[in-house]
């Protein structure tokens, strides 16, 4: 079966965490001081996502983060991906049942955790693991991608530093108003045929439903990411690595070698390595050769997502050797 969806937005190794040691022995600390004062009371399904600022980062973050992994979403009022992402990313704080908990920062209004995160662009999304911070990924992202760095998050904060989570108590908020149900959006089923097609290893059938969705809605977000990462792992599936590579170290000039080599630099998560070799194609061709080398280094530009620092640094390196 193909990868779901791979983690192209900021690719990172959930599993490198830092000090891990002593992490989890802070988180058991903090555990164990809970339980002599009686343990931590349930909390209704509406408190599993906060606003969060700098004055009470230390305890609804930090804190907090010693039973139960904090996921902190970076947005913006003015932000259009985060309208799309910011709802998707709560209304699964909820299905997930108090497995982690939503933080949302504003970073107009909270410049100075901006800067700590080192965050250039948002939507951005990290998680806080026993006080450890973690990079999840950056952008609007597709539900399936997201679910799957939540499950991993999940798993670490669990077998790394036992952490179980928040009791919910579901008929908490039975007396407010109800939620609003999620409307189902007009290329839903579209979206989820696409993603079963993933699951099934039926690259040619994801990229068709994604190429459905944009006949209709050529701007679609979800789409367009969906259909760039589809289109790049059909077109890697049947290539041998080791005759690739080979091909490309002894061919510099030899552009098809160059392209093949650069779509498996991103698979495997060397970004930068596959823009600075299309980059640097483009530099020392002409004609169709360089056409063909600058037009599959925008398609890889569309699998990271334009809201990616590597991206910008990207394109910014295009334009030099062009102009």
């Amino acid at each position: 079966m193909q990868p779901r969806n791979m983690s192209m937005s900021g690719v990172v190794d959930l599993a490198a965490v830092k000090a891990a040691g002593e992490a989890k022995a802070k988180a058991e600390q903090v555990r164990a001081e809970a339980a002599r004062q009686g343990g931590s009371a349930a909390v209704p399904p509406s408190a599993l996502v906060i606003d969060v600022d700098e004055a009470g980062f230390e305890r609804d973050v930090l804190q907090r983060s010693a039973e139960v992994p904090v996921v902190l979403d970076f947005w913006a009022e003015w932000c259009e991906p985060c309208k799309q992402l910011g709802p998707l990313l709560e209304r699964l704080a909820v299905e997930y049942n108090g497995r982690f908990l939503l933080a949302k920062i504003d970073v107009d209004a909270n410049q100075m955790l901006m800067q700590q995160f080192g965050i250039q662009g948002i939507p951005a999304v990290f998680a806080v693991v026993a006080g450890q911070a973690l990079p999840l990924f950056q952008g609007a992202v597709p539900e399936g991608q997201i679910r799957e760095t939540l499950d991993q998050l999940i798993q670490i904060g669990e077998e790394r530093f036992g952490l179980t989570g928040i009791v919910v108590d579901a008929n908490a908020d039975a007396d407010g108003p109800a939620p609003a149900a999620r409307p189902a959006g007009p290329y839903d089923a579209l979206l989820e045929a696409a993603m079963s097609a993933l699951d099934a290893g039926d690259l040619a059938g994801a990229v068709q439903a994604y190429k459905n969705v944009l006949a209709d809605d050529p701007a679609h977000p979800e789409a367009k990411l969906g259909l760039a990462q589809a289109e790049l792992l059909q077109r890697v599936q049947d290539l041998d690595p080791g005759v690739v590579r080979k091909s490309a170290a002894d061919n510099p000039s030899d552009v098809a070698a160059q392209i093949a080599a650069a779509d498996l630099d991103l698979v495997g998560g060397h970004v930068q390595d596959a823009f600075g070799r299309l980059v640097e194609t483009v530099r020392r061709t002409a004609g169709e050769d360089r056409d063909a080398a600058r037009l599959r280094l925008l398609e890889l530009f569309e699998v990271i997502g334009a809201d990616d620092p590597r991206v910008t640094a990207g394109r910014q390196a295009l334009a030099r050797v062009l102009f």
